[in-house]
């Protein structure tokens, strides 16, 4: 039963989330539908590197799926496509691999996007795309403030209450934040995030901006191990999963 890796991109305001759910369509459920079909009628299992929440977007979300039919990368996507093609969902690449793989297991890295659109004026090719922030927000004060994230800490105070991690310690490879024009963008790297990890950084980061906190400010609340010391959740909207890392 040959194994394929694949590299999707989706919208998630249309989706429940990544994970299969009875209160909605999810992505897990269209592809795993357009899996079936190609495959003769056979359940088939997705398995993603990670479940993005409702709402978050990906550009770069990898997964894999076992099948009966041995087919050409090229011929499985197009397939995959085709299933799927009244979905906001499309398989990028496809591409044979061992069965040792794991698209969560076997990740060595992922990288996340956060966008904030910080003008008067609400979006309107990008609403559900970007969080809109009116008013104007400090980049650098954010950037600079983003610096005492990085590294190996105890990141309770940005962990969401229902985190099923074991362990609210990760390292933080990479948090940097930079304007685009209009556009303030958040990216941020590691190993693997908690839930809501990257959400409740950006929240808080966003404080800095507004000059409501310092980076001594972002530190204290780090420090705490409190979620009630950190800064609100941001919208799931502004998110977006853009790349998963393999050995």
């Amino acid at each position: 039963m040959p194994r394929y890796r694949l590299l999707i991109e989706y919208d998630g305001g249309a989706f429940v989330g990544w994970q299969r759910q009875a209160n909605g369509r999810s992505v897990q459920q269209v592809l795993e539908a357009a899996a079936a079909a190609l495959d003769g009628g056979r359940p088939v299992t997705v398995f993603a590197a990670g479940r993005t929440d409702a709402g978050v977007h990906a550009l770069g979300q990898a997964a894999h799926l076992d099948l009966d039919r041995d087919l050409p990368d090229d011929r499985l996507r197009d397939a995959l496509n085709h299933h799927a093609r009244a979905h906001p969902v499309t398989v990028r690449a496809a591409a044979r691999v061992g069965e040792e793989f794991h698209a969560r297991f076997s990740a060595v890295g992922r990288a996340y996007l956060y966008r904030i659109l910080d003008r008067p004026a609400p979006p309107a090719l990008d609403a559900g795309r970007v969080w809109w922030v009116p008013g104007g927000l400090d980049a650098e004060a954010m950037d600079v403030a983003a610096r005492v994230l990085i590294g190996r800490h105890d990141f309770t105070t940005f962990r969401a209450a229902q985190c099923q991690a074991k362990s609210p310690v990760k390292t933080l490879d990479l948090l940097r934040v930079t304007r685009h024009g209009e556009e303030i963008r958040v990216i941020a790297e590691a190993r693997s995030f908690l839930h809501h990890q990257v959400r409740n950084i950006v929240g808080s980061l966003r404080l800095v901006g507004r000059g409501k906190w310092t980076a001594a400010d972002l530190a204290a609340a780090l420090a705490a191990r409190d979620r009630a010391a950190g800064g609100p959740t941001a919208p799931p909207q502004g998110l977006y999963l853009t790349r998963v890392d393999y050995p």
